[in-house]
């Protein structure tokens, strides 16, 4: 299928972006921005989305303060116009606690997609299986916006509502992700069923050790069993309670797969993605603890 009819609008800075957008919101219109277009000019084929406006966020691509990675103390800060291939290609810029943005940017479709992409995009758009929502939340980041009040900025755990869902305004452009919370120690797996697919189910995790090597905790994120991405407080509390090794890390699976309630469609039914979540969340858990053995 071929797309609505939209009328077409280029920014030339961020500031000329949030007047556009705030000007055909004021009129009664429903535009959206673009900036790789990877996940929004797919649903508009498919006429999932029928935007009436596109406002093009192309050349803020040339703006280095969105276009940049950046580390400040512990905190890492990402332009919101990077590319999910930037990411994967500053695997040594990134340092050991953030290692598994990475990682993670395997799993994001194919070659031209990682490279036309853009993590600012990815989240916006609110995919419940995106990786970038998951990390989000995983490393506690914090999205900073731009719209006609000014500066706002929306912690992950406020950030993502169900469905391709956010908290980001129609009017507002995001300028940049924060990512707070450096984790050493975690990994990101999911399974889908062709190499580039979205993900049927994803996990994503976070281990703590102490410094006996025992764990006073970590965090459970998965992707692809709700609306949105989802923390696990109850797999959480597992890790708080017992030596690290696969007994735990499979009692941890268990419990995510437990306090889930996901949907059955045709990428499988809820006791696929519960038998799914056990495997991927004990997996995780290994991968993440090993990091910590090399």
């Amino acid at each position: 299928m071929k797309p609505a009819a939209f009328a077409y609008h280029r920014a030339h800075d961020v500031a000329d972006a949030v007047g556009l957008l705030s000007d055909l919101a004021g009129r009664g219109r429903e535009p959206k921005a673009i900036a790789g277009g990877q996940s929004l000019m797919p649903m508009m084929s498919f006429r999932l989305a029928r935007p009436s406006d596109l406002v093009d966020l192309g050349r803020l691509r040339e703006l280095p303060g969105l276009a940049g990675i950046e580390q400040r103390g512990e905190e890492l800060r990402i332009g919101a116009m990077v590319t999910h291939r930037r990411v994967e290609l500053a695997a040594g810029e990134l340092g050991p606690g953030f290692a598994v943005l990475a990682e993670a940017m395997r799993y994001v479709g194919h070659l031209p997609i990682r490279s036309r992409g853009t993590v600012g995009g990815s989240i916006v758009h609110g995919d419940a299986t995106a990786e970038w929502c998951m990390l989000a939340l995983l490393l506690d980041a914090v999205i900073v916006a731009e719209g006609p009040d000014g500066r706002r900025e929306i912690p992950a755990g406020e950030m993502f509502y169900g469905f391709y869902a956010t908290a980001v305004e129609a009017d507002e452009v995001v300028t940049e992700i924060r990512f707070t919370r450096p984790a050493p120690l975690a990994a990101l797996t999911e399974f889908s069923r062709r190499a580039g697919d979205f993900a049927t189910v994803a996990a994503a995790v976070t281990v703590e050790p102490e410094p006996d090597g025992s764990l006073r905790g970590g965090r459970v994120v998965l992707g692809g069993v709700a609306p949105a991405p989802l923390r696990v407080p109850e797999a959480e509390a597992v890790l708080a309670d017992g030596a690290p090794g696969p007994e735990l890390f499979a009692a941890c699976g268990e419990a995510a797969a437990e306090a889930i309630d996901p949907r059955s469609d045709a990428q499988g039914s809820a006791d696929y993605r519960r038998a799914l979540t056990r495997t991927l969340v004990a997996r995780s858990l290994s991968q993440a603890w090993e990091r910590g053995e090399r």
